[in-house]
């Protein structure tokens, strides 16, 4: 979920009590480091990098980043932006993340844990994947494209072969070009178990075509309607916006659950999975379970800022939060779920007052410039920069910076130069205001409580 919402506490508590928790692992070595500046080495991740297996990988990067705390009003100190040309120091530090990501939700129990990925984002998904391996994470996530090499780049990590990636090349010369990664350093000649992988789809037709053409084992999918937070899948073919200029979901949209089925592969259903009823409902339609998101997004053990979650549930609690699919707030062209949350990149004036700046880049999209070479461009960044990389200036309007406003989201927001931090972007699902049945009257409430509440039977 979204950067760090769906971190390692939330992940192994959700394990703990017998359920698949997932961690997200977008953006994850800027997220380890600035903790590292925040919190320094704790015993839990001290003992889990003391299995790291290149352990002066580790001294560097604590070198680094966790000789002195950070101040509240100091800048993070900002990773060099991740590129087809990252070096090996930045690749490395993309494996040590991911690795004590999954570890850590591993620590203390013996159930499952998997990661989520975007397969949009591609710079670092190699690396990425592998950290999760060395930490034997048990599935991989995958959704926001169509990741069919992703199982067979599963198996090729995990025996320590050399596996190329796409990199989606925009502009006039669009095409693929293809990134390298060799692992073979950091196994140390040993072959480990890869996970299993499932892939997030928005439809029948997706799944089968994922199912058909993969080049390794797709475990099972994801199912996620247009009701889910975060990405969604637009509308298939020419559609139609309503009066609020969201996307309008049609009868080509609508999911035939026989098909998957038939495809012979469990599935879980996702969007909308705030009720013990849609759990029962989603069993009826032949799905092994559920999904969940919004629900956890706000209990205790979420990566959600403290603050930023109270305020959140006290005005759920006293009335309705609006949610809109927007068009353009994100980069990538998905539609994008954005929460009318207090003080944060949705409101109008909160946009306008930031200045547009991209130094974190994990949505840049890479561009041919003349002569072959590439570049990255973003259409959150400064309008003059964009355009002048050949960007067309009316993507802009309205783009937001999702990057820094989901870092701000999770509590690790940067501090500019004029002393303001990074505010934060919400997104959650259409079911949002669901929350208050949960709460009950209560202030808050754990992951626990969560597996609780949708259990099949409960009343709530």
């Amino acid at each position: 979920m979204g950067i760090a919402i769906s971190g390692w506490p939330l992940a192994r508590a959700v394990s703990r009590a017998g359920q698949l928790g997932v961690v997200s692992g977008t953006a994850i070595d800027a997220v380890f480091v600035r903790r590292l500046q925040n919190e320094g080495v704790s015993d839990a991740l001290r003992a889990v990098l003391d299995r790291f297996p290149l352990q002066s990988i580790v001294e560097r990067v604590l070198h680094q980043f966790a000789q002195t705390r950070r101040a509240v009003a100091d800048a993070y100190q900002n990773l060099v932006m991740l590129t087809h040309r990252s070096g090996e120091h930045a690749i490395d530090l993309l494996v040590l993340a991911s690795y004590a990501e999954v570890a850590l939700a591993k620590e203390g129990h013996d159930g499952k844990v998997g990661m989520n990925l975007l397969t949009k984002v591609q710079v670092p998904t190699a690396p990425t994947l592998l950290g999760a391996i060395l930490a034997d994470a048990d599935y991989i996530v995958m959704g926001a494209g169509v990741p069919t090499n992703i199982p067979g780049t599963l198996a090729s990590l995990a025996a320590g072969e050399p596996v190329e990636m796409p990199l989606d090349v925009v502009g006039p010369e669009a095409g693929t070009r293809r990134l390298r990664f060799v692992p073979e350093r950091y196994l140390g000649g040993k072959s480990l178990s890869a996970p299993k992988f499932l892939g997030v789809v928005s439809s029948h037709v997706l799944a089968t075509a994922l199912a058909k053409r993969s080049n390794g084992p797709v475990e099972g999918f994801v199912v996620e309607r247009p009701s889910a937070g975060g990405h969604n899948a637009p509308p298939r073919g020419a559609y139609e916006v309503d009066a609020r200029g969201e996307p309008v979901y049609g009868p080509r949209d609508e999911i035939n659950y026989d098909t998957l089925a038939d495809l012979g592969r469990p599935f879980w259903i996702a969007g909308g999975i705030t009720h013990p009823a849609d759990v029962v409902a989603a069993r009826d339609l032949g799905a092994t379970g559920v999904q969940v998101g919004t629900l956890f997004a706000y209990c205790d053990e979420s990566g959600m800022e403290p603050a930023l979650r109270s305020e959140m549930l006290k005005t759920i609690a006293e009335g309705d939060v609006a949610i809109s699919t927007s068009l353009r707030a994100s980069s990538t062209g998905y539609p994008f779920k954005v929460v009318d949350a207090p003080n944060s990149l949705a409101d109008p004036e909160v946009y306008e007052a930031r200045t547009r700046k991209c130094d974190l880049g994990y949505l840049r999209e890479a561009y041919a410039k003349d002569g072959g070479s590439l570049g990255y461009r973003c259409a959150a960044e400064p309008v003059s920069a964009y355009v002048r990389k050949g960007g067309d200036p009316a993507v802009t309007e309205g783009s937001v910076c999702l990057c820094n406003g989901l870092m701000a989201a999770c509590g690790l927001g940067q501090v500019r130069g004029d002393g303001r931090t990074e505010p934060p972007l919400v997104t959650s699902g259409d079911s949002l205001n669901d929350v208050r049945d949960l709460l009950d009257g209560r202030s808050s409430y754990s992951a626990n409580d969560v597996i609780a509440y949708l259990s099949p039977g409960s009343e709530g």
